[in-house]
């Protein structure tokens, strides 16, 4: 078998790729730490896992294909920071079969439109230095690089704070304005 005809047998299709929010930890969890495990860097426990999904349940969504294979997740967070409503991208992963299928701004953009509805002003999340495609990907989503943490990650990998701003809601905007005077 030649090296094409290997890899096109090892892409997802994606119209086979489904969306679910997070419901269920006897399910969904196993399925989430599986790929999260698999592709990233960092390890996490169960208790990192649990704070996200049993507090933020509605920023967990999971890409299915298939007979129930997850092959991407994003979790995330949305609390009080400081004066601000921060949403927190804590892990995104897409399964490498399945990357140029756009599970990662899909994943992404449903978890951001969660986070604007429910009044976020802004979301921020780290990103190692050298994963170029994670760096492009936020940059397309309107993310800019924030600040650079030396020495983040466990490898000693240095990550970039990437932070988006969501846009004030209209009547917000409109009292802002409104009180400056214009």
């Amino acid at each position: 078998m030649s090296a094409t005809a290997s890899s096109s047998v090892d892409v997802i299709d994606p119209s086979t790729i489904t969306f679910e929010q997070y419901t269920d930890e006897d399910t969904q969890l196993p399925l989430i730490t599986a790929i999260i495990d698999r592709e990233l860097s960092e390890p996490y426990s169960v208790f990192t896992y649990r704070y996200f999904l049993n507090n933020w349940p509605e920023l967990c969504f999971l890409a299915m294909s298939g007979e129930r294979e997850c092959v991407g997740v994003i979790v995330c967070k949305l609390d009080k920071h400081r004066e601000m409503f921060r949403g927190y991208i804590g892990m995104l992963v897409v399964d490498k079969r399945a990357r140029k299928a756009k599970l990662g701004s899909a994943l992404v953009t449903r978890a951001l439109e969660v986070m604007r509805a429910a009044g976020a002003d802004e979301c921020t999340l780290e990103a190692e230095t050298t994963n170029e495609g994670a760096l492009r990907l936020y940059q397309s989503l309107g993310f800019i690089r924030d600040k650079r943490l030396c020495r983040y990650y466990l490898s000693g990998t240095d990550a970039y704070r990437l932070k988006l701003l969501f846009p004030l809601p209209p009547q917000a905007a409109e009292a802002l304005g409104q009180a400056q005077g214009q």
